[in-house]
């Protein structure tokens, strides 16, 4: 069964310029956009709110959504939470802190209004990659707390729960294998859904850590010996190993083996593949415009349009064909609502009304393909 596709927009735009909920209703609604996904930047995260404010917030939102039509769809994470090691930082009281004050105020926020949750609010430092035992520890323990939070939304009812993907090895999920092990991992644990959200953007870093082959290995380890290694070249944290020594070939390739988890595959910088092959467990994909070779949200403009990669006939094309796949039994049920959001950045020297022109053309090109909020996705392609 194909899912009801609906067209959204971050209001992370209007972060720190159209704070109060009635104006960027008003913004989303006289560009034809319906559905919102509330970044906590603008003026609703809970470590920045105190609970009265929060809960006025909430009220105010209601009130805005009456007079516009426009919905809170999500509640989203924001920057403030992105640029911590968070629900991974080896201090286990940051991690309660994370989760229990920031991540199930926003479960039950969003519970409020009816809406989903997505976010990213974790990252492993250097150490922690570097040890092979203490990644497996940490990871186990961030797989441990998503299933909690997954628990946590079930019983407050959310719609959806769902994590980001990135395109880094220090922040998971980054490759389409562990994208796939994180969910079923969760799901079977927890017995309830952890969903992913998906950034059309977000496949860009993954070929800068392709996994070496045995000749790439080779040269490395030859361009080392004579001190011409390019700084370019990814085979892991090399420096652990002599590689002056006669099996420094063999133990720099088990070490990759070992660590297999620093490196990607050729397919997982690729946008479709990430919707061909998990598509069917984003409720919320997220749109920006790329040349493949940044995640810089760039707007739907003529101008940015002409150099993109990402094209809206095959973002729905590719969203079909993971409909179209066999059910996997150990991943979640498939989404029946799916948000394509639009999430453009402004910088901050930008003129407000550059800024609203872009949301503005980004949303007007968008509709395109999406004229109606809710039509099934075959009925789109």
């Amino acid at each position: 069964m194909m899912p009801r596709i609906r067209l959204a927009l971050d209001n992370c735009f209007a972060s720190k310029r159209w704070t109060e909920p009635g104006e960027w209703m008003d913004i989303a609604r006289d560009v034809g956009i319906f559905y919102i996904e509330a970044s906590a930047d603008n003026e609703c995260d809970p470590l920045y709110s105190t609970p009265e404010s929060l809960r006025d917030w909430v009220e105010a939102v209601r009130t805005a959504s009456t007079r516009t039509g426009v919905k809170v769809a999500t509640l989203y994470s924001g920057h403030g939470t992105y640029t911590t090691l968070g629900l991974a930082h080896p201090d286990v009281r940051v991690r309660d802190h994370i989760q229990h004050d920031w991540l199930e105020v926003m479960i039950h926020t969003a519970a409020e209004m009816d809406a989903g949750l997505g976010y990213f609010c974790h990252a492993f430092p250097q150490s922690v990659l570097r040890d092979t035992w203490r990644y497996a520890a940490a990871e186990a323990d961030l797989f441990a707390r998503l299933g909690q939070l997954a628990n946590v939304a079930a019983e407050a009812g959310l719609s959806s729960i769902s994590v980001e993907q990135m395109y880094t090895p220090h922040q998971i999920p980054w490759t389409l294998s562990g994208a796939d092990r994180l969910l079923t991992t969760v799901f079977q644990s927890a017995g309830a859904p952890m969903y992913l959200t998906l950034d059309v953007g977000h496949a860009f870093g993954q070929r800068h850590y392709l996994k070496p082959t045995p000749e790439d290995i080779r040269a490395y380890v030859e361009a080392a010996r004579t001190g011409q290694v390019s700084d370019d070249a990814w085979v892991g944290y090399a420096d652990a190993i002599d590689l002056n020594a006669p099996d420094a070939e063999d133990r720099l390739r088990t070490q990759i083996e070992v660590q297999s988890y620093l490196f990607a595959e050729l397919d997982d910088g690729d946008p479709y593949q990430w919707l061909r092959r998990l598509g069917a467990y984003a409720p919320i994909i997220h749109l920006q415009q790329t040349d493949g070779s940044v995640s810089a949200h760039r707007p739907f403009t003529q101008a940015f349009n002409a150099t993109g990669m990402i094209q809206p006939d095959r973002v729905l094309r590719a969203l079909a064909e993971s409909y179209a796949q066999a059910a996997a039994p150990s991943l979640p049920p498939r989404c029946q609502d799916v948000y394509l959001t639009i999430e453009v950045f402004s910088s901050t020297a930008q003129k407000p009304k550059a800024i609203l022109a872009n949301i503005r053309e980004s949303a007007a090109y968008w509709r395109q393909f999406i004229p109606e909020d809710g039509l099934p996705l075959d009925q789109l392609i």
